[in-house]
């Protein structure tokens, strides 16, 4: 009985061949090798455009000569550095706004209303449908009412936040559709757990991945979006880059505040994927 549990406990891989396990070991090179030259070409694709836009602001006003002169102006540019703050401001007002409307509705939904989920999905993609210029034709008339009590460029979350839905909810759908939410609420329900607590504490940590992709792409919109800010009037970082590019002599601002920009959503990206891993336990 022991050799035959012992055999019975064999792993699969022993009855395969040689033959066979040296045809998996070349397809998994070549899949690997494919993965590489895959990652490289993209990686030069976004990597080549931000070390020229670098070398560029570096030029000095001679040939063949360097400078930081451009990003040293970015603090003293009249301007600028109030606009790169509104803008990160912004950011932060859309992302938390965004996940406070959007994530207890869609739990919500989805354990007890699944039947409006449809409908649901269709309001939050809905804005991809329709231009920017459209909604800033709509909402003209009530920034301009809004004017009147002199608020600041902050008042622009609320756009921000409808720009975001459709790429928050397909981030945060994901997630939910990766775990089992009915299963994890009814266990927590059975312990005693209310729905806030089933919400916060069992669905939400759950979700850490979905969340943060949600938030990279709600702020990624935020540091881009120029043309509801301009046409309203607003001065964002988009918006003075845009100004700055019409100066011919002040090119190296330009590129230096740009690749700036680029730089901090790439280690922006970079935490955020760090961070919604799971440490392994030792």
């Amino acid at each position: 009985m022991a050799a035959l549990t012992s055999v019975g406990e064999a792993p699969l891989e022993s009855t395969k061949g040689p033959g066979q396990r040296g045809m998996q070991a070349s397809r998994r090179r070549k899949l690997n090798l494919f993965r590489y030259i895959v990652f490289t070409v993209f990686s030069l694709f976004f990597l080549l455009p931000l070390a020229a836009m670098v070398r560029f602001s570096l030029e000095g006003k001679t040939a063949g000569s360097w400078s930081v002169t451009a990003w040293t102006q970015i603090v003293s540019y009249p301007g600028l550095l109030s606009a790169i703050e509104i803008t990160l401001e912004l950011a932060v007002l859309t992302c938390v706004a965004t996940l406070v409307l959007l994530l207890p509705t869609m739990i919500w939904i989805r354990l007890r209303m699944r039947w409006f989920s449809r409908v649901f999905e269709f309001l939050c993609l809905l804005p991809l449908t329709i231009p920017a210029i459209v909604l800033v034709v709509g909402l003209g008339p009530i920034y301009n009412r809004i004017e009147r009590y002199n608020l600041s460029a902050l008042q622009l979350f609320w756009v921000y936040v409808i720009l975001a839905l459709p790429y928050a909810y397909r981030a945060l759908a994901t997630g939910l559709d990766a775990i089992d939410v009915g299963t994890l609420a009814e266990a927590a329900r059975s312990l005693g757990a209310g729905w806030l607590t089933v919400m916060v504490r069992v669905i939400m940590p759950n979700m850490r991945q979905a969340i943060l992709n949600a938030l990279l792409l709600s702020s990624a919109l935020v540091l881009g979006e120029f043309t509801i800010a301009e046409i309203l009037n607003y001065i964002t970082m988009p918006v003075a880059l845009f100004n700055i590019s019409r100066a011919a002599t002040n090119a190296g601002v330009l590129f230096s505040t740009s690749a700036a920009a680029l730089g901090f959503t790439f280690i922006l990206l970079l935490i955020l994927s760090y961070a919604g891993r799971q440490r392994r336990p030792r």
